[in-house]
């Protein structure tokens, strides 16, 4: 009978990695070739405020080590027991190093309020991702979450117009809305007063006027436009010395144009660092009664950490902590001990030993 001739099969114990049901390359995600960054973050980027943020938040979270643990309540409060770490919280994705993966997720998650991993491989005994790949948020799009607010994972997620499995894609969500839209204003201040300071800077002669003088007959509109069009375009080619008869005058602005920009930068720096939530002097952002010394070294990062790095860091644990990457009860931390450690050799000023020379012997 068949019943008795059917094959028995035993059940499978493996660790070994598998491919991913749907990974990078069944997900038809084009070469990172055809990858591109958003245009309004090349733009914040270009702006040394903004850039600098981005390279604190960046740098110190993707610095930091993963460290696996779980939860034991002692009668009092749970204690929390350092584990092994799975074999991705060394390196996420194998083909890059781990800090590049972190810096770009941080940077998405500070930018456009989400990021995004493929799953490459997965686990042949649980199913549980093993390995990863950084999508750049810029080339993704949710159809139906369009955002600023995001109000959940996405069921549908495209990639430059391609469809993506969900199940395939580990979604970040950071607890703000994005810089590029919360931010868009103050990026644009900044850009156009950075732009007139670029002007600025090619005019080799002060700033100033030409006013006509009492003694010459009155010039049309049409002269007058002539003449400012000619001091101008001699100015732009960088002719330093100018000739004007005695019926016209140069007239320098009784304050420069370039002192009023440079305060106006001065202040838009301290904005842009709210918007970056980045301590302002941290950035050198002008801020009276705060500034980088040796004796604050451990203050400063504790601050960069607690108003800056602590909500995306967090964000990214809470996600990497869920039940479809690691098995129920187990979490994901970043070890921040190193990093909040007070009193090491750079916190303290040592006054340099000065020799008294009548005590030396001759």
């Amino acid at each position: 009978m068949a019943f008795f001739s059917r094959k028995i099969k035993t059940a499978e114990f493996a660790s070994s990695p598998i491919k991913a049901a749907a990974g990078v390359a069944g997900l038809g995600v084009p070469p990172t070739y055809a990858w591109t960054s958003g245009a309004f973050e090349q733009v914040a980027l270009s702006l040394p405020t903004v850039s600098r943020a981005r390279d604190l938040l960046a740098s110190t979270i993707s610095g930091l080590e993963f460290m696996q643990y779980v939860k034991q309540w002692n009668g009092e409060e749970y204690e929390m027991i350092h584990i092994p770490n799975e074999s991705w919280m060394e390196n996420p994705d194998p083909k890059v190093p781990r800090q590049f993966i972190l810096a770009n997720t941080v940077t998405d998650l500070w930018m456009t309020g989400r990021a995004f991993w493929a799953v490459t491989s997965r686990n042949a005994t649980d199913g549980r991702p093993m390995s990863f790949e950084w999508l750049p948020s810029a080339n993704i799009q949710t159809p139906n979450q369009v955002g600023p607010q995001f109000f959940g994972m996405p069921d549908e997620i495209e990639f430059n117009g391609i469809q993506l499995d969900p199940n395939e894609i580990i979604t970040f969500l950071a607890p703000t809305t994005g810089l590029m839209y919360s931010g868009r204003r103050a990026v644009n201040i900044a850009t156009h007063l950075d732009q007139y300071a670029d002007r600025a800077a090619t005019i080799e002669t002060v700033p100033g006027y030409l006013q006509q003088t009492a003694a010459g007959e009155t010039m049309s509109g049409e002269e007058l436009g002539d003449l400012a069009a000619q001091w101008a375009q001699a100015r732009r080619e960088g002719n330093v010395i100018g000739a004007l008869n005695n019926y016209v005058n140069f007239v320098e602005f009784d304050r420069d144009p370039l002192e009023v920009n440079a305060a106006q930068r001065e202040y838009q720096a301290l904005d842009l660092s709210r918007m970056c939530s980045v301590p302002a002097y941290l950035v050198s952002a002008p801020t009276p009664g705060a500034s980088m010394t040796y004796q604050n070294a451990s203050q400063a990062r504790q601050d960069l950490w607690l108003f800056g790095c602590q909500m995306y860091a967090k964000a990214i644990e809470s996600r990497l902590s869920m039940n479809d990457i690691l098995g129920r009860g187990r979490f994901v931390h970043f070890d921040t001990r190193e990093l909040l450690a007070i009193g090491d050799m750079h916190d303290v000023l040592v006054e340099p030993e000065v020799p008294n020379y009548e005590e030396i012997p001759s």
